[in-house]
C-alpha cells in the first residue's frame, strides 16, 4: 500500500465518527448536566413517576409478546413455506411496516370507533383503552418480527429441512427445526419491537392512553414547558435504552440488525395437507393489516388538502432525502470498517444501535439541549435540525446492512488493489461501492421509509414552518375535520407507496444487471 494515502482511511472515518458523535452521542452527555439547572430530580422520587413507567414497560412488553406471536409463524410459513401466492401475501403483510402506527391508529378508529364503519361502543370502548393500544401497535410492529425471522431461516440448510419432512409433519419441522435455528433472529425482531412500542408517543397520544412518553412530551412541547423536569425524566428511559443495548450486545454477537434485508431466495417446503388452512390464516393477517388503510382511503376527500398541505410534503421529503444520503455515506465507511473488525467502527456501531433503541423522547430531549442555544440557531431554527435527529436516530440502518454485506464478500480484489498502489478513496468507489451498489440503495432507502415514518423525535424539535407531513397530521388529530386528516394520511401512504415502488424497481435492476 502506498504509505502516503494511509491518511484517508483514519480520515475518512474521523469524519463520520465526527457526524455521529455530534448527532446521537452529544445529546447523551447533555442530558445529564442540563436537567441540574432546575430542581427537576425530585420528579425521580416520586411514585406516580415509577407506576407510570412501569404501566409503559408492560404496555410494551404486551405489545413484544403479541407481535412475537403473530410475526414468528408467519415469517416462517412465508418465508420458507409453499403458502399460495406466498410473495404477494410477504409484500401485503410487510408494507404496513413502513408507515407510521399513529396513522394505521387513525385508519383503526375509522372503523372500530364510535362513528367507524363497525364500531358501537363496546368497540370504542375496547379501541380507546390499554388493550386497544396493545393490539394497535403489535399488529403495526408484527411484520418486523416477521421479516426479521425470514432473515434468520437463511442461515438454515435446506437439507436438514428435507431430512426432517421425511419423519415428522409441517408443524413439527417448524417448532423443532426452523424456529430454533431462527431464534437469534426472533429475539432481535422482540428487542427491536420493543424499542419501538416503549418509544410511541403519537397512538397512544391519539388512544387517550397514559404512557411515559407523553409526559416527557408534555413537559417539551405541551403547556407545561418545564425542560428541566423533562431532562431529569428521560434518565429512566435512557436506562432502559443501555438496557436494551447490552442483551443486544450479548445476545445477538455480529449478527444483523437490519430490519429488511437483502435475502437470498431458499426453496420452500410442502405443507401437504396443512396447505389450505396455512394459506387461509398467512392472507387473513395480511389483509387485516390493509384495513385501517382502506378505512382512511375511504375517509378521505382529496379536494380538500390543498389547503393543508403547505410546504409539509416538500420539507418531509427533502428532510428525508438528506438525512437518507448521510446515513448511507457514514454507513459505507463506518459499516466497511465493522466488516473488517476495526474498533473504531465498533464502536459507533454501538452509538448508533444505543440511538436507535433508546426512548425516542431522550433523544430528542438531548438534542433539544445541545442545539437550542443562540450561537447554534442556524441548525436549531431550520430544518437542520429535522436533519440532526434522522441521522442520530437511523444511522444504524446504514451501518448494519452494508457491513453484513462486506462480511459476506471477500476481500481480495482490496487486497489486490492495494497491493498495486490503490488508495483507500479509491478502492471504496471503484470496488466496494460497485459491487455492493444494491445494498448502498437498499440501505438509503429503507432509511428514508424510517426517516418517512418518524414522528416521536421530530414533534418534539420541529422549525416553524419546518413541520413535515405527519407532524402536521399529528397537529391536526384534535381539532381537524376527518375527511381532510384521512386524506393526508392516504397522502402519506402514497408518498412511502411510491418510494417503496422505486426500491424494488431499482433493486430488481440491480439484480437482474450483469
Amino acid at each position: 500500500m502506498n504509505v502516503g494515502r494511509r491518511w484517508q482511511e483514519p480520515v475518512a472515518l474521523g469524519v463520520c465518527a465526527a457526524v455521529l458523535l455530534g448527532c446521537a452521542a452529544a445529546p447523551f452527555v447533555a442530558l445529564i448536566g442540563e436537567g441540574q439547572h432546575a430542581d427537576a430530580y425530585a420528579l425521580l422520587s416520586a411514585g406516580s413517576t415509577w407506576s407510570l413507567l412501569a404501566r409503559s414497560l408492560a404496555i410494551a412488553g404486551a405489545v413484544t409478546s403479541l407481535a412475537v406471536v403473530i410475526g414468528v409463524p408467519l415469517g416462517v410459513l412465508l418465508g420458507r413455506s409453499d403458502v399460495g401466492a406466498r410473495r404477494l401475501a410477504l409484500f401485503v403483510h410487510v408494507f404496513p411496516m413502513f408507515l407510521p402506527p399513529f396513522l394505521l391508529a387513525l385508519g383503526w378508529f375509522h372503523v372500530l370507533g364510535q362513528s367507524g364503519a363497525l364500531g358501537t361502543r363496546a368497540t370504542a370502548g375496547v379501541l380507546f383503552a390499554p388493550a386497544g393500544l396493545v393490539v394497535v401497535l403489535a399488529l403495526a410492529f408484527a411484520p418486523i418480527v416477521s421479516s426479521l425471522t425470514l432473515l434468520g431461516l437463511d442461515a438454515i440448510d435446506p437439507s436438514l429441512i428435507d431430512a426432517a419432512r421425511l419423519v415428522a409433519r409441517p408443524p413439527r419441522v417448524i417448532a423443532r427445526i426452523l424456529v430454533p435455528i431462527a431464534w437469534p433472529a426472533i429475539v432481535l425482531a422482540a428487542l427491536v419491537v420493543f424499542a419501538l412500542a416503549f418509544s410511541e408517543l403519537g397512538v397512544p397520544m391519539f388512544l387517550r392512553v397514559r404512557v411515559y412518553p407523553a409526559a416527557v412530551f408534555a413537559r417539551l412541547g405541551g403547556v407545561d414547558y418545564a425542560p428541566g423536569e423533562a431532562f431529569a425524566l428521560v434518565l429512566p428511559q435512557l436506562a432502559v435504552g443501555a438496557l436494551i443495548l447490552g442483551l443486544e450486545r450479548r445476545v445477538m454477537r455480529r449478527r444483523s440488525l437490519t430490519v429488511l434485508g437483502l435475502r437470498r431466495e431458499q426453496p420452500a417446503f410442502a405443507l401437504g395437507r396443512w396447505w389450505p388452512v396455512a394459506t387461509i390464516l398467512c392472507w387473513a393477517i395480511a389483509l387485516l393489516g390493509l384495513v385501517p388503510i382502506a378505512a382512511l382511503a375511504a375517509r378521505a376527500s382529496w379536494r380538500e388538502l390543498g389547503p393543508w398541505i403547505g410546504s409539509s410534503v416538500g420539507n418531509t421529503l427533502i428532510d428525508g432525502a438528506l438525512a437518507a444520503t448521510v446515513i448511507a455515506a457514514c454507513g459505507i465507511v463506518v459499516g466497511r470498517g465493522l466488516a473488517r473488525g476495526q474498533l473504531a467502527a465498533r464502536a459507533l456501531d454501538a452509538l448508533a444501535l444505543l440511538a436507535f433503541v433508546a426512548p425516542s423522547a431522550v433523544l430528542g430531549a438531548g438534542l433539544i439541549a445541545v442545539w437550542n442555544r443562540p450561537e447554534t440557531q442556524v441548525v436549531y431554527a431550520t430544518s437542520a435540525i429535522v436533519v440532526v435527529g434522522y441521522v442520530a436516530r437511523y444511522a444504524i440502518l446504514g451501518t448494519r446492512p452494508i457491513a453484513i454485506a462486506l462480511a459476506r464478500s471477500t476481500v481480495a480484489l482490496e487486497d489486490a488493489a492495494a497491493n498495486v498502489g490503490a488508495g483507500y478513496f479509491r478502492r471504496l468507489v471503484r470496488i466496494v461501492i460497485p459491487i455492493h451498489a444494491r445494498t448502498v440503495v437498499a440501505a438509503w432507502l429503507l432509511a428514508l421509509v424510517f426517516c418517512l415514518r418518524d414522528l416521536e423525535t421530530t414533534v418534539l424539535y420541529y422549525p416553524p414552518g419546518g413541520e413535515t407531513l405527519l407532524v402536521q397530521i399529528f397537529g391536526l388529530e384534535a381539532n381537524g375535520k376527518p375527511s381532510v386528516i384521512a386524506g393526508l394520511a392516504m397522502l402519506h401512504v402514497a408518498i412511502t407507496a411510491g418510494v417503496v415502488a422505486l426500491g424494488l424497481v431499482l433493486l430488481r435492476g440491480r439484480t437482474r444487471a450483469p
